[in-house]
């Protein structure tokens, strides 16, 4: 299990650090970037947005731009915020900024940087103590819905509260939830009136307990900012740049959040991919990401599609995956490039039931470990925790150690463990149990006695904790039509045993092992060897993916799960549940003209975006972008392919013959400095070496010859392009050549 992005591509040191020491200088940090990247390195007046696709080394490209900026003297480190999503995320930025010289950098989230200011202007703004923060709000859900008379089970108590969670990040008060609710399509756990009471009654209680929650930290201090100017002005003082990462994932409280810190400046840089949006039943949405360039016209728009991650043949599934979607994140697509080596295929495999499929692949990973592929490098993804159960066993039937990520072990799970007990307790006293009068067969009397426990024969709708609840009895069941249909005579006694025997199987050790996770939780790592399983219809997409929104986020879903994978790619699914059962499943609609031996059902194959820079002019709502495409620089001498990036500036390669004036070279090094030293900033601000170099060898006579030579971009072509004609010409600069 690796953080993204690992490759053999970008330059490691001790560690798995990009350094082994700090770079020498600020030209260093820029070195090993691709153009892409060194771009967004470089950008740094102004707001800019990243859209980087998976794979493509965002975080990279961001961490050298903070870097660059540092180093370069333009920022000051502690003027600089770097927001994302979680802790892990915001400790990894933190290392690279040290790594490449950039300390003293603030890398937090949302949460943390605004839990900070909170804290500290808390005796100014409000007076008093700060109240206690609570770090689980389901205790306080228990009681309002107590105060209120309503009956909640364990799993209608999580899905309320993150219906709460919800409303607070989209900023929904609870008079209006319901009407809210309906208007982003939610599907309530319980009558939204009852969820609006449940809401009200719970903020009741933080005020009188005196305690605030989560989403209070990010309300309260929005709440200071927009009402004392001061200590906004304070703020602000402090942070002059900001850098915000996963911008895909902003909830519509958090962008409120950034728009106060920024006040009326513009320096932002956001990074994101709207194809990577699968967490909007939390209230992210990719809407800010995708009207970015409308509320900032003059923005610099760069997009990373260089994959370092992934072989050709896994992000050509991964295009495909996209080519068919629909929707306003599609139509903002990026069609990935990858830059390793040619891999294997993707194996697409169709299995007669699940356990089958779980068995197939625990045996497939064993040949792997066995032919020298690390534990850790193989990762098993699903769409939902109760699929985990079949595979943990699978694995350890195999002797395959394993690793849990984001989820609990099926039998450490609440339900599954009170489950147990009642399956116990019937076992030993089952002659007394009424529930189990009717009961003949094993399967009938696990049935009956985890109806008591919440198992319906129906799933529940929606989704939430009442539907993995219920995902987890039913499992329980289905392991009971299982095992008595290998063991006919067996009791309810011998199915406990047999629970118990699997629950100690699975201790195995998990340092080192398979990752078993959901694919939600796997955002952010990358494996060589990745196994999509379940990846049928009912699953991918979901049951309840209803409308045209859902199933796109699950299109969005799998393809994140396809571009964790380095190397291999396993793709699988199962014609029926158990063994013996109807074969009525079908493979996943998302992989039809995709898989083997399947036609495509939609007709939407449009090319998606490709790589390159988009720079805004001027501020109005009239400014039209120009778009400039990359395509493959070559050598003009020898006609070789060119990747170095300073190559890339001189238009040759390194050691090929220059036919550089050296005197007007000079001439310009001299030109240059006088503006350094007038301007303020580094001379290689205003050009670098090799721009120079380049200029010196094509002696360029006009603007659109200028204009061509690597690292004269628009502006500095309009700042700096008659003076510097003016001395490629021979003739004297003076003031009266100056452009502002």
């Amino acid at each position: 299990m690796t953080p993204a992005t690992h490759s053999t591509l970008f330059p490691q040191g001790h560690g798995g650090s990009p350094y082994s020491a700090a770079p020498s200088g600020a030209d260093a940090v820029l070195e090993g970037l691709d153009p892409e990247q060194r771009e967004v390195a470089t950008a740094l007046h102004g707001p800019v947005c990243v859209l980087a696709g998976a794979g493509t080394g965002k975080t990279r490209a961001i961490t050298h731009r903070i870097a660059y900026g540092v180093r370069a003297g333009i920022l000051h480190p502690s003027s600089v915020l770097a927001v994302t999503f979680t802790n892990r995320a915001a400790g990894e930025m933190r290392g690279r900024l040290r790594q490449l010289g950039a300390q003293g950098v603030q890398a937090r989230t949302f949460h943390s940087a605004a839990l900070r200011q909170l804290q500290y202007f808390w005796p100014k703004a409000i007076g008093g103590s700060m109240p206690r923060l609570v770090d689980r709000k389901i205790q306080l859900v228990a009681d309002a819905a107590a105060a209120c008379r309503i009956r909640l089970d364990r799993g209608e108590l999580r899905d309320v509260t993150a219906e709460i969670e919800w409303s607070k990040v989209t900023q929904t008060v609870p008079a209006d939830y319901a009407l809210a609710a309906m208007k982003a399509g939610r599907e309530a756990p319980r009558d939204p009136a009852e969820i609006a009471q449940l809401y009200s009654v719970y903020e009741d209680l933080k005020r009188d307990r005196a305690v605030i929650d989560f989403e209070d930290v990010l309300l309260l201090t929005v709440a200071v900012l927009q009402d004392r100017h001061d200590i906004a002005e304070q703020v602000r003082s402090q942070y002059q740049h900001f850098v915000v990462d996963e911008y895909q994932d902003v909830s519509p409280l958090q962008q409120r959040l950034l728009e106060l810190w920024l006040g009326d400046r513009d320096s932002l840089c956001v990074v994101g991919d709207a194809s990577q949006t699968i967490y909007s039943f939390t209230g992210a949405t990719p809407d800010h990401l995708l009207d970015f360039r409308t509320r900032h016209p003059g923005a610099t728009v760069v997009k990373l599609v260089r994959d370092y991650r992934s072989t050709p043949q896994v992000v050509h599934l991964a295009n495909g995956l996209l080519a068919q979607a629909r929707g306003r994140a599609a139509d903002h697509r990026l069609e990935l490039i990858s830059q390793r080596s040619p891999g294997p295929d993707p194996v697409h495999t169709e299995y007669t039931d699940e356990p089958a499929e779980a068995e197939g692949a625990a045996r497939r990973i064993r040949e792997l470990i066995d032919s020298g592929v690390p534990a850790a490098e193989i990762a098993i993804l699903f769409r939902t925790n109760s699929q985990s159960e079949t595979y943990e066993q699978a694995l350890a039937d195999a002797g395959v150690p394993y690793q849990l990520r984001g989820t609990e072990r099926f039998f450490d799970r609440p339900e599954v463990r009170k489950a147990s007990v009642a399956l116990r307790g019937a076992a030993r006293f089952g002659g007394n149990d009424s529930l189990l009068d009717d009961a003949v067969t094993l399967p009938s009397q696990v049935r009956a006695v985890l109806s008591g426990e919440g198992w319906t024969p129906e799933p529940p709708a929606g989704s939430g904790a009442v539907r993995e609840r219920w995902e987890s009895l039913a499992a329980l069941v289905n392991l009971a039509h299982d095992f008595a249909a290998t063991r006919p005579e067996a009791t309810l006694s011998d199915f406990v045993a047999e629970l118990d025997e699997r629950a100690n199987a699975q201790h195995a050790p998990t340092v080192q092992g398979v990752t078993l996770a959901s694919l939600h939780s796997a955002k952010g790592l990358e494996w060589d060897v990745v196994f999509l399983v379940g990846v049928a219809e009912g699953m991918m997409p979901i049951t309840y993916a209803k409308t045209d929104e859902q199933i796109e986020e699950e299109r969005r879903l799998l393809y994140v799960g396809v571009t964790r994978a380095r190397e291999r790619l396993h793709v699988s699914w199962s014609l029926s549940r158990a063994p013996g059962g109807r074969p009525n499943r079908r493979p996943s609609r998302f992989l039809d003209g995709l898989r083997p031996g399947s036609t495509a059902t939609t007709g939407r194959s449009a090319a998606g975006t490709s790589g390159g820079v988009e720079r805004g002019f001027g501020s109005g709502p009239t400014a039209a972008p120009r778009r400039t495409q990359r395509t493959p620089a070559r050598c003009r001498v020898c006609g070789r392919t060119l990747t170095d990036a300073g190559e890339m500036k001189l238009m040759r390669c390194e050691d090929c013959p220059t036919d550089m004036d050296e005197g007007l070279y000079e001439r310009l090094r001299e030109w240059r400095a006088e503006q350094a030293r007038r301007s303020g900033q580094p001379a290689f601000c205003v050009f670098t070496d090799k721009t120079l170099m380049a200029i010196a060898e094509a002696v360029p006579d006009d603007d659109g010859e200028l204009a061509r030579i690597p690292g004269v971009g628009a502006r500095k072509l309009n700042r700096y392009g008659a003076e510097v004609l003016a001395i490629c010409a021979g003739r004297e600069v003076g003031a009266d050549d100056e452009r502002d």
